[in-house]
């Protein structure tokens, strides 16, 4: 049995995050990582065109939080980048978040101002003062025109149900804005990495306390490292319960097909982000990374980019349903020593990326306040 302090599962932003505060006080890490590189979900590379494209769909990075913000830049140098997303309905390029140009555009209006702009929604929307759902939670904000031209069949494509399958949630998340701001975030700090994620991580990463083993499920190397301070695991909750049989249940995630396509012109299309909320496409959006960073390249690169039940978990499924089967999961993971789940899939929660920087900081601190707590009462 191999010794060492800290077992971390998982190389993306919790278990990078923990892995360098674990190793800057000394601890010796070990980070099993099941893929063949680092950076999880955030990992990007240059492809056959020159472009920084990222594997698994785009990242923005941004925060209100200057601790995260702090934290972020020892580890990279950042550009600004606010970050702006279209959508493709009724054969118009319109704003995302709704705002005052979306409603001029897809109904011939002439709004001018946040007044008027608030009238146009208190007389479209259907008031719900307590939303029990997604569809009650849209019609809510903008009423039942924007919701079926915008959300409701795209809320079908991303998730497989329609939103009033899902909790309030899910689709409160969405912004609407009685403004001309189009841009999708409104966060003091908006920025992307000059040199990428995957060497944002790589930076974190490389510490000589820190040892990372690619390629290699947990669950087949698990007995050769049971002798350790601490494990904190990132991946799927139910996954690491599968085996014990107490659970029968599993939880349900969606995943992401990307289907790339080299274009031989210099661009695509005429912003990074293109949903498309209809019923006539399969796919949810096409990304267009040379976008980013203002990339040169004689083609471009386009991922379109369709959601399944089938792949890599990304996304947990909010639901009464899978609210109760965590709640089991929860249960069984609390009454474990020195085992710690976090992050989006072990929590089963969604995090923005900053949440999920803090979220693995705020865990450091706490545990190592509580071990403050001990010494001091020994």
């Amino acid at each position: 049995m191999k010794k060492t302090d800290i077992v971390i599962v998982g190389a993306g932003i919790s278990g990078a995050v923990l892995a360098e505060r674990y190793a800057s006080i000394g601890k010796k890490v070990l980070v099993i990582e099941k893929r063949n590189h680092i950076a999880g979900n955030c990992y990007d590379f240059i492809d056959k065109n020159g472009i920084l494209v990222s594997k698994y769909g785009a990242h923005l990075f941004h925060t209100n939080d200057k601790s995260v913000w702090r934290y972020v830049n020892r580890f990279s140098d950042w550009y600004p980048w606010e970050h702006k997303v279209k959508a493709r309905v009724d054969e118009k390029l319109v704003p995302i978040p709704v705002n005052i140009t979306t409603v001029n555009e897809l109904f011939n209006l002439s709004i001018r101002n946040e007044s008027e702009m608030q009238t146009w929604i208190d007389e479209n929307r259907i008031a719900v003062e307590q939303p029990r759902n997604g569809e009650e939670a849209v019609l809510n904000r903008i009423g039942p025109i924007l919701y079926e031209k915008m959300f409701k069949h795209y809320t079908k494509k991303q998730w497989d149900k329609y939103p009033d399958e899902l909790d309030a949630s899910v689709l409160e998340r969405i912004p609407v804005r009685t403004n001309f701001d189009d841009r999708y975030f409104s966060d003091q700090y908006q920025a992307l990495p000059k040199q990428g994620y995957t060497q944002l991580f790589k930076n974190m990463l490389e510490h000589p306390n820190i040892e990372v083993l690619l390629e290699t499920d947990y669950f087949d190397v698990k007995e050769e490292y049971q002798n350790y301070e601490k494990l904190f695991y990132t991946g799927p909750i139910d996954r690491f319960f599968e085996f014990t049989g107490k659970i029968s249940e599993k939880l349900e995630y969606r995943s992401i097909h990307f289907a790339t396509e080299t274009i031989d012109s210099e661009f695509y299309q005429e912003n990074s982000v293109v949903n498309y909320p209809g019923r006539e496409t399969p796919f949810t959006r096409i990304v267009e990374y040379k976008h980013f960073g203002n990339q040169k390249s004689e083609k471009t690169t386009i991922v379109k980019e369709y959601t399944t039940d089938i792949g890599e978990p990304y996304y947990p499924v909010p639901n009464p349903r899978n609210k109760e089967i965590y709640s089991q999961y929860k249960k069984e993971a609390d009454q474990l020593t020195d085992i710690y789940f976090v992050g989006r899939l072990a929590n089963y929660k969604y995090f923005n990326m900053d949440e999920a920087f803090k979220n693995a900081l705020n865990l450091f601190d706490a545990l190592q306040q509580d071990k403050d707590i001990l010494k001091t009462a020994v």
